[in-house]
């Protein structure tokens, strides 16, 4: 059996759906494929859920910490793992169920569900359906790596998307990997009570930020109790008859951890490797990214690439960015492009950091006269009230054109206050629009005038 449409939107990860909409509305029939859950990682096993689990570890960290504010609670703070899940489950189920909901209400578009596999340019086939358009839009995701650990084999371990799965709360998690998704997922079952060793093979944390951010974020997750084991080559992995065994070869401390779950967390792939993609004669890279120009075109005309899986950005709002790129130059006769955007991200451990723009290696590699400002979260008014004052605010600037280059803000509030200085930056204005404002007393954000006005040039590496 075989159908034609418009257009064919393969996944319904954050750009897919939207865009579907959008192209409905322009009066074209759509065909959306999914395979799994509506709404891709984000919704089912990644921001949505994740960040309920963060809520609740936060909030029996804060409940340890009763007595410090004066509240008195009577006996010790325990987990209901069951509950735990249950809440996480519902928040991610609603949005998933309301973004179905919502998907199959549009007019003349189709919800096909079932693997799609590419047999020409414009054709895909899905089961006994063979889907036809001259414009199609791939929007497949990622899905966590799994490296080539000698013993894996021998164990059990857990992946992002399979520890949504698990209702008990780990003796000891071994987390490999010390990066974002990793030292989220390690922040959280500490709070949760289990002990957790994080296995990381570099030297430091986020090896991709700036080594103050590493340094502090080590410092947080270290004083809540968080073990780490870094320079950690010829990673190996077996079992004990009871748990895990991970081996490492580090300059201090034993060559083994033993734990009662592993989680890898050392990277994510596209999932691009079974869509048949050189039946349509498309280029990836030699990851598997998909190919694509600044407008997200793909090397065959007709065929699109959003989201993650052409490597040009790992978030959600990337992948939304990329609908809007897309719809801009598509549907609203509109210039937009890739490179039109600042890099922005968040890392949710508590308290989150925030960062946007160029990192200090960035700036100097970029030849500029970089100046710096910076300020630690202890002279922060919000920060001290509420007695979380670690981390710090660190904004770069360029000393001739006076713009905004980066900044990271880790501590309180931070993914939100780092906005301010995005917004200025897409703006190209002067940091002089931020140091000579009036900020709210007492916020987070009123410090960023403060650091503004006391800038020096950036230390040599």
């Amino acid at each position: 059996m075989s159908a034609t449409h418009d257009a064919i939107v393969i996944g319904t990860g954050q750009a897919g759906p939207s865009l579907a909409a959008r192209l409905q509305a322009a009066g074209q029939r759509v065909a959306v494929v999914e395979r799994h859950q509506v709404g891709g990682t984000c919704v089912n096993v990644g921001c949505t859920p994740t960040k309920a689990l963060v809520a609740s570890a936060r909030a029996a960290h804060m409940a340890r910490r009763a007595s410090e504010f004066g509240v008195v609670l009577e006996g010790s703070v325990s987990m209901d793992m069951q509950r735990v899940k249950e809440r996480m489950q519902g928040i991610a189920s609603a949005s998933n169920e309301g973004l179905t909901a919502w998907l199959e209400g549009l007019d003349n578009v189709e919800l096909v569900r079932g693997h799609a596999q590419f047999e020409s340019r414009n054709t895909v086939r899905v089961g006994d359906r063979l889907l036809e358009a001259e414009q199609i839009f791939l929007n497949v995701g990622t899905r966590a790596f799994v490296p080539d650990l000698p013993g894996l084999e021998e164990v059990d371990y857990l992946t992002n998307s399979s520890m949504m799965e698990i209702d008990v709360l780990p003796e000891h998690l071994i987390v490999v990997g010390g990066s974002y998704i990793g030292l989220e997922f390690a922040q959280i079952y500490r709070r949760f009570g289990s002990r957790v060793t994080v296995v990381e093979r570099s030297s430091r944390l986020i090896g991709r930020d700036d080594p103050d951010v590493s340094e502090c974020v080590k410092e947080i997750l270290a004083g809540e109790g968080v073990e780490f084991r870094l320079d950690a080559g010829c990673i190996g992995v077996g079992s004990d008859g009871q748990g895990v065994v991970v081996q490492v070869d580090c300059e201090s401390g034993e060559r083994e951890v033993h734990g009662s779950h592993l989680l890898l967390a050392v990277g994510r792939v596209p999932n691009t490797d079974s869509l048949g993609l050189e039946q349509a004669g498309v280029a990836m890279d030699s990851r598997g990214y998909v190919e694509v120009d600044d407008q997200l075109r793909t090397s065959v005309p007709g065929i699109w690439a959003l989201g993650d899986c052409n490597g040009r950005g790992a978030f959600t709002h990337t992948s939304y960015n990329d609908y809007e790129i897309v719809a801009a130059n598509l549907l609203d006769g509109e210039e937009r492009r890739v490179t039109d955007r600042i890099l922005c991200y968040g890392l949710y451990i508590d308290p989150p950091l925030g960062r946007i723009g160029m990192t200090e290696r960035e700036a100097r590699e970029s030849r500029r006269r970089v100046l710096v400002g910076k300020r630690p979260m202890t002279q922060v008014g919000r920060a001290k009230e509420r007695s979380e004052t670690q981390g710090f605010i660190k904004i770069l600037v360029d000393g001739d054109s006076q713009e905004i280059l980066g900044a990271a803000i880790l501590g309180i509030g931070g993914d939100e206050v780092v906005h301010v200085l995005l917004d200025v930056m897409y703006a190209k204005a002067p940091y002089t629009v931020v140091s000579r404002a009036v900020h709210i007393h007492p916020t987070v954000s009123e410090l960023l005038p403060t650091t503004l006005q006391n800038l020096k040039p950036l230390a040599p590496a």
